[in-house]
């Protein structure tokens, strides 16, 4: 009778821990708050987070405010309420002073993922960083981020030999040109280089021999493309381009997820993808 009592006390036990366990599992989520929750990366993000069973979307932020959705999207970021673990930006460079203020204020990491920042933008992003954990990517496609490397390494071994050229094509719907990435593709490019590197854009301003202290950047717009880098070395008789497509905007969704898990329990700094990778 004794060994029966104590192998069912022993179950509940078990019984008991496994409860514990499950509901600890369930308190582990990372709650996110969507910036720029309305628009196309916003709905993308909200379906790859709402797949996530780690995952809990606390609120939104966007232009106009709206409560039928699962969560509720502010239009004024000073006004959200929720607590949150991280908060994930796709909107406007416009939003990035409230946005900021309130990570700091609410001491909240947060993701930028959205491009066309200014000058003085970044520079207020890396002051910020001293205070808050900061991801800042103008790409968040892991593809992306290995074209850059690979160009980096192309550009040392090649030198001043090959010219270089950058090619990038998004959906007739974007609004800055060139793409942040194509931006960012040259600033690495540059880093690489031992001299002083001039921009390029189009070559319709000027008629005149490409120097050595050039990099091309050239931009395309059309129909629906989610977005095509190309880095290309031009030699002497021979060429070597080095590509990415992106067939889906879910790739920038599910990096972004993947930077916001790594950021949220992280120090104040700057963080980017070479830092997750």
């Amino acid at each position: 009778m004794n060994k029966v009592t104590n192998a069912i006390k022993k179950e509940q036990k078990l019984t008991v821990g496994e409860d514990f366990l499950k509901s600890t599992v369930a308190l582990e989520k990372m709650k996110v708050i969507i910036s720029g929750a309305s628009g196309k990366m916003g709905k993308v993000l909200e379906s790859v987070l709402k797949d996530k069973n780690d995952c809990e979307i606390v609120a939104g932020i966007d232009r106009k405010a709206s409560i039928g959705n699962s969560f509720k999207i502010f239009a004024n970021v000073c006004k959200v309420d929720a607590d949150a673990d991280v908060i994930i930006d796709f909107s406007h460079p416009d939003l990035l002073n409230p946005l900021l203020n309130f990570a700091k204020e609410k001491k909240v990491p947060i993701v930028l993922c959205t491009t066309g920042y200014s000058e003085e933008q970044v520079e207020l992003i890396q002051e910020y960083s001293k205070v808050i954990p900061i991801f800042y990517s103008r790409n968040m496609s892991l593809g992306i981020n290995l074209l850059i490397e690979l160009s980096r390494k192309a550009t040392k071994v090649l030198g001043d030999n090959f010219d270089i050229e950058i090619i990038e094509k998004h959906h007739n719907q974007k609004i800055d040109a060139p793409s942040g990435t194509a931006l960012m593709i040259a600033d690495e490019i540059s880093s690489v280089l031992n001299k002083e590197i001039n921009y390029v854009y189009d070559r319709h301003e000027k008629r005149a021999k490409r120097t050595k202290r050039e990099i091309g950047i050239h931009s395309v717009r059309g129909g629906t493309i989610v977005g095509e880098h190309e880095v290309i070395f031009a030699g002497e008789d021979e060429v070597i381009t080095i590509s990415h497509s992106a067939q889906s905007k879910k790739v920038f969704a599910i990096g972004a997820v993947n930077a916001a898990k790594f950021l949220k329990d992280k120090h104040p700094g700057l963080y980017d993808m070479k830092d997750l990778l």
